[in-house]
């Protein structure tokens, strides 16, 4: 049985998500699924890094070994509820932790040490998958189109899958034609610091404050008008574009925080909803995947302007909102092991199929 473990944190900063996962069936079972959350030192110092123009060299070192402390963390506790060893997994897929990401300079920075990993774990790594991709000319992200492809593509159904971590990212799958899929604008990014700001809550819990507040027409024409939206894809983005200094200047007057964040949310709806009618033709249904999913406010603004088109979670299909990305770099580590290219063509402009990621052996 070909078991694998996946690891993913995402520019949400709320921790470490591993599964367990057995690609022996099709679809893939997850065995197991875990979190370990990053403390506040941690995300605050994550949060530090990921603002350009305040890393450090040594900060980001130290920040390299808690994470993989966390992260292993998170693959102990899924191999003890999945009641697995450790020597029956061929590797772990560790995709680090995002703190800038320049596809225009052509350089991308993920802290990690699957080094350290390994050696706490007793197994093998698969790390830095982005880099690769980057050498070949692509942006290096988004990633998980290839594994939605895989696993979700439907031949008489044209689907797109939305992943809402940070960044949102889309996934379009037309019954023919290649899978395509690019990062189309913000996810929970602003919206979480916008309730840090105002609320002291890591994030609005299923969107309530938002629903709480109205939005504001000309501030939603405004956010609309950021160029990144109206980018032909290939194209990819992270909190380097959406940021609290991006928001402010948009902010006129001194408006409600619970109108703004109500704003926030139409804004990450229509950023979605447009890119896919902008981009990826005819859809008949529309999947949810990651930490917005279950933001129901959001899930409910996405349904209201999707013209008709079913919008439901990946739970549907069989995989959980929470786990998908997650197995998608368990997916990818699989991949490399077997030395099998991973087509990010159509997605990330990169020259052809490459291998992704780097092993470290335990």
């Amino acid at each position: 049985m070909p078991l694998f473990v996946g690891i993913m944190s995402g520019t949400s900063l709320d921790g470490a998500d591993a599964a367990l996962v057995d690609f022996s069936s099709t679809p893939p079972r997850t065995l197991a699924f875990a979190s370990a959350p990053f403390d506040t030192p941690l995300r605050e110092r994550l949060l530090k890094l990921s603002q350009p123009g305040e890393d450090g060299v040594d900060l980001a070192g130290e920040v390299s070994l808690e994470l993989a402390a966390v992260y292993a963390s998170a693959v102990r506790d899924a191999l003890a509820r999945g009641g697995v060893t450790s020597d029956r997994v061929t590797a772990i897929g560790c995709h680090g932790q995002t703190i800038r990401h320049r596809p225009a300079r052509g350089f991308t920075v993920q802290l990690n040490d699957p080094a350290r990993l390994a050696e706490l774990t007793g197994v093998d790594v698969v790390a830095d998958f982005r880099r690769r991709d980057m050498a070949a000319g692509g942006q290096g992200a988004p990633l998980v189109p290839a594994f939605h492809d895989a696993l979700f593509r439907d031949p008489r159904i044209s689907r797109v899958v939305v992943n809402i971590g940070g960044i949102s990212n889309v996934t379009w799958m037309p019954p023919f034609g290649p899978t395509t899929g690019f990062d189309c604008g913000p996810g929970n990014v602003l919206l979480d610091g916008w309730t840090r700001k105002h609320r002291g809550k890591a994030f609005d819990e299923d969107g309530k404050w938002a629903d709480s507040g109205s939005t504001d027409s000309a501030l939603l024409a405004r956010l609309l008008a950021e160029p990144f939206l109206s980018m032909q894809p290939p194209k990819s983005t992270g909190r380097e574009l959406f940021h609290a200094g991006w928001l402010e200047p948009h902010l006129h007057g001194k408006p409600r925080p619970e109108d703004v964040q109500a704003t926030l949310a139409d804004f990450t709806a229509r950023a979605i909803v447009d890119a896919i009618d902008r981009y990826c033709g005819t859809t008949d249904e529309i999947y949810l995947a990651g930490g917005g999913a279950r933001n129901r406010s959001l899930v409910r603004r996405i349904a209201a302007i999707a013209g008709g088109r079913s919008v439901e979670t990946t739970d549907k299909l069989g995989v959980p909102t929470g786990h998908v990305e997650s197995i998608a770099f368990a997916w990818l580590a699989m991949k490399c092991i077997r030395r099998e290219p991973v087509d990010l063509v159509a997605v990330t402009g990169a020259a052809g199929p490459r291998i992704l990621g780097a092993i470290y052996p335990a």
